[in-house]
């Protein structure tokens, strides 16, 4: 989630404005301040202003990335469920073929029985069948059998009975031959159906381990496939959330933008309407002639203000890259090292137009120095650990109005000093 740079108090210049308001006809210094503290506020209100549309830049570039990452999702997740019904159908194919199986193992299975049984109850027939031919070789043996030979011979009556005796012996042994034969041909005929059934029960028996094989790889297929599916909708989810969390905070980044663009312009209507009052109260210019008016060819209207001898300046006034925020700013004073609770002395006399916490400048004292050559001079003083004086006092050169910290905007303890001319910055170093 994007977090934002800085927040400067929406209260601020509402404030400001409506104090203005209210101040009645006033001197040169009053005009200069008046504006020098609307344009300082204006400046604040610029800076959160081009923070915002960092941000702004920012959030755009998430949400872009988000919904790109959000259409690649939804591009994979037809595949997905394609794959999670192919699978699935798959699966449904072979379980279906699995259970054919084994209804034709189960077929097999009793056909096998079937054909036993048969083998047994023929075997039974044929052991039958050959007890009997053995107890009639037996009894023809003994002169028992009735239709022996001679028994025909002997009883028959005529010729005519002899000749039906006779025949009606052969076909006797004729019948108890053929049904052996015919038993035997039979078990025979059952064996090798039995012994082709068991080789189809195996083979089916085979394929349907075989089948019980794909099918745990179909069922395997099928659960990996769904996992995917489901947790592409899981991410679908995750990832619309993402993208509606970083739209819902680009709305409120707009929102926010739209209030210091508000604030802004009545920031500026103010310090127009002061500059007109200004001009039209403005004290005539010195004449050249003076010998303490006028801007020094090379500095040294201003006191260094810190005390360090020589003071030393660790960042110039000038465009840099912010080391907070990292883009490209103006930094509109000079950084002077100070270490944490060293004292800050006054550049030069004049009064204590404020001393106040002021946003990302943190505990800031602004003096007033009043006109030169017709132009209002301030100095600023910033990320100020603590005060030395306060508003409306009066200050010499070089005399203590606070001390060193890194309150604000701030990486460590150090002063960031300004000068304004007519409300607007410069480079300090040229005064010094």
């Amino acid at each position: 989630m994007i977090t934002s740079r800085r927040c400067v108090p929406l209260g601020i210049a509402v404030a400001l404005v409506a104090g203005l308001a209210l101040v009645g006809p006033a001197s040169a210094d009053e005009y200069d301040d008046r504006r020098a503290q609307a344009e300082a506020e204006q400046d604040a209100v610029t800076d959160a202003l081009g923070d915002i549309d960092e941000l702004l830049e920012d959030t755009d570039a998430a949400l872009v990335q988000a919904f790109a990452e959000l259409t690649a999702i939804e591009a994979q997740l037809p595949e997905a469920q394609a794959a999670y019904e192919r699978a699935a159908g798959e699966l449904a194919r072979l379980t279906a073929e699995s259970a054919i199986l084994q209804q034709r193992l189960d077929a097999a299975g009793a056909e096998e029985r079937r054909v036993a049984d048969a083998l047994e109850a023929n075997a039974a027939r044929t052991a039958e069948v050959r007890a009997a031919l053995g107890e009639t070789a037996r009894q023809a043996y003994r002169g028992e059998l009735s239709l022996t030979p001679v028994r025909v011979v002997v009883e028959a009556d005529s010729r005519s009975d002899f000749l039906a005796r006779a025949e009606a012996a052969k076909l006797a042994g004729r019948l108890q031959s053929t049904a052996l034969r015919e038993a035997e041909q039979l078990a025979a005929v059952e064996r090798n159906q039995g012994r082709r059934l068991a080789a189809v029960r195996a083979e089916i028996a085979d394929l349907d381990a075989a089948m019980d094989v794909l099918v745990e790889r179909a069922a395997e297929e099928a659960a990996r496939a769904e996992e995917r599916r489901v947790e592409l909708e899981r991410l679908l989810v995750d990832q619309r959330t993402r993208a509606d969390a970083i739209e819902a905070q680009r709305d409120a980044q707009l929102a926010r933008k739209a209030q210091y663009e508000a604030q802004q312009a009545a920031l500026a209507a103010e310090i127009a309407a002061v500059l007109r009052e200004q001009a039209a109260n403005r004290p005539p210019a010195a004449p050249p002639s003076t010998p303490s008016s006028g801007w020094p060819a090379s500095g040294g209207m201003l006191g260094p203000p810190v005390p360090s001898d020589p003071p030393v300046i660790t960042s110039p006034y000038g465009w840099r890259i912010h080391p907070i925020y990292g883009y490209r700013k103006l930094h509109a004073g000079t950084d002077f090292r100070a270490y944490c609770g060293n004292p800050i002395i006054a550049a030069e006399s004049g009064t204590v137009q404020w001393a106040k916490p002021m946003g990302g400048f943190g505990n800031q004292v602004m003096l007033n120095h009043g006109y030169r050559d017709g132009a209002s001079l301030l100095t600023s003083y910033n990320h100020l650990s603590k005060f030395a004086v306060r508003s409306g006092d009066s200050v010499s050169r070089g005399q203590v109005i606070g001390y060193s910290g890194t309150t604000g905007t701030s990486t460590a303890c150090h002063l960031h000093f300004e000068v304004y001319v007519d409300g607007r910055t410069v480079d300090p170093e040229t005064f010094l």
